[in-house]
């Protein structure tokens, strides 16, 4: 299950609960809490998960780029030596060749950025879903702290003489 569905519903919950009068607290039906979290449990390794994937999927397209950088330069090699073959165009070949190289590495470089952007941003967007997600589970947890303190029987004074 998506968790933000789950914090939806977290949120639902406390809207739902009935508020304390003269405090700022609700009762929280604590079963459907409790579900909820142990949902949440479940769906935290799954955004995980889908982290790492965007790491291996980063690390996929920085292969991917060095491949490629890699033909072009062979590539660039390939034509240069053929170039240098010529008498007539060396100098020209040489210049094509090293502009090729040049490009193919602003392009590896370009293509390397962006993936790194990519996966910072998911993973910062991650981030914080994660920290509103611990938040609202921590003011929940306070919340059904408080309600079952002053739940709690006070012991008796004793009586003034």
């Amino acid at each position: 299950m998506d968790i933000l569905h789950l914090i939806d519903r977290l949120e639902e919950l406390f809207n739902e609960s009935k508020a304390v009068p003269l405090t700022h607290s609700v009762m929280v039906d604590e079963d459907k809490m409790l579900d909820i979290i142990d949902q949440m449990r479940i769906a935290i390794p799954e955004e995980v998960k889908k982290a790492q994937q965007l790491l291996a999927q980063r690390d996929r397209i920085n292969a991917q780029a060095q491949e490629e950088a890699n033909r072009t330069v062979e590539i660039a090699r390939q034509k240069a030596d053929d170039l240098v073959h010529r008498d007539a165009i060396v100098q020209e070949a040489q210049r094509r060749a090293e502009q090729i190289v040049s490009q193919a590495r602003g392009e590896a470089e370009a293509t390397r950025r962006d993936a790194d952007d990519y996966v910072v941003e998911a993973l910062r967007h991650l981030q914080d879903e994660m920290e509103k997600l611990t938040n609202q589970v921590r003011n929940g947890l306070r919340t059904v702290e408080e309600d079952r303190l002053r739940r709690a029987p006070v012991p008796p004074q004793p009586l003034e003489k």
